[in-house]
Order: C-alpha cells, then sequence, then structure tokens
C-alpha cells in the first residue's frame, strides 16, 4: 500500500491519483524541504452485535441516590437493577422517593378538596386559595432540591414520616 505525500492518505499501489485530494501519485512535493506526512494508521472497525465488550462501571451510590429524586421512575429501576437494589443506602433514597411522591400525591387531593371548599368564600378564599398553590410548589422545589443535595454529599437525611419507612425498607 503506498501513501499520498501530500495528505498522508492510503492509495492502492496501481492508483494514478489520490482519492482524497487528487494528487498526482509520483507528483514530487512542492515544498523540496518539507517533511513526507506520516502514514495514518488505520481505523478500526465499529464494533458489531454479539461482541463482548467491557461491562460499563457502575455508577457511584451518592450519584445513584441523588437520580432516584428525579421523578418516580428511577427510584423504581434503581429498585430493580441488580448491583443498586442490594446498596442500603440507594434503597433508601429510592424508598424515600417513592414514599415522598405518594405523600406528594396524598397532600395535593387535600389541597384540590381545600381549595375547592374555599372558592365559596367570595375574595378571602380565592386570595388563600391564590397563595396557597404557589407556596405549595416552592415547598416542593425547597425539599427536591435538599434531597438531591443531601443524596449527592452522601448522607442519609430522612425526612419526618416518609424516612422512617424508607429506612425499614432499605435495611438489611
Amino acid at each position: 500500500m503506498a501513501f499520498c505525500a501530500k495528505c498522508g492518505t492510503q492509495m492502492a499501489d496501481n492508483a494514478a491519483f489520490c482519492p482524497s485530494c487528487g494528487t498526482a501519485a509520483g507528483a514530487a512535493q512542492a515544498n523540496a524541504g518539507a517533511a513526507a506526512v506520516p502514514p495514518v494508521a488505520p481505523v478500526p472497525a465499529p464494533a458489531t452485535y454479539g461482541t463482548t465488550a467491557a461491562p460499563a462501571q457502575p455508577l457511584a451510590e451518592n450519584v445513584v441516590g441523588m437520580l432516584a429524586y428525579f421523578t418516580i421512575i428511577p427510584a423504581i429501576i434503581f429498585l430493580l437493577i441488580e448491583p443498586y437494589n442490594r446498596n442500603r443506602f440507594v434503597r433508601f433514597h429510592s424508598f424515600q422517593s417513592i414514599f415522598t411522591c405518594i405523600a406528594v400525591i396524598i397532600v395535593d387531593v387535600v389541597l384540590t378538596i381545600l381549595s375547592s371548599m374555599l372558592h365559596i368564600v367570595p375574595v378571602i378564599g380565592w386570595v388563600v386559595t391564590a397563595l396557597m398553590w404557589p407556596l405549595w410548589g416552592l415547598a416542593l422545589l425547597v425539599l427536591w432540591i435538599l434531597l438531591v443535595i443531601k443524596a449527592y454529599q452522601h448522607q442519609m437525611f430522612k425526612l419526618p414520616f416518609v424516612g422512617d419507612m424508607a429506612e425499614k425498607q432499605a435495611g438489611a
């Protein structure tokens, strides 16, 4: 196999011109004093299905604990996936995330009923309802950020009611 003197692309032995840059195969370089471009190593073929590749390294447990709070779906997945379902730290944060989501749904239902009853009161009920929902949303955002940061800092931060239930479920 020959290589192009100008760009270094691999060429067939009987090629008259470089397939990449179009330089004639026997042409001398324009710059006589310039060094020749070294040949480029061939690029390996991409991996195909059925090949055995090295297994991926599992994520650190604090990262997995943090990711368990990103909706309820990762928490359930981490309770089902093999290396993580045996880790007490990951199980605690996954169960706490699930139990917290259930508690938030219950509080949302109660607040919905309360706000529909407050709409009967003409002005004061409307004002209370208009303030209640943004404050509840802000409280949930602060709670979520707190739980994510505590899990990332590798702390088993327990919420008052759901933390005890999560600790019992995660117990060895």
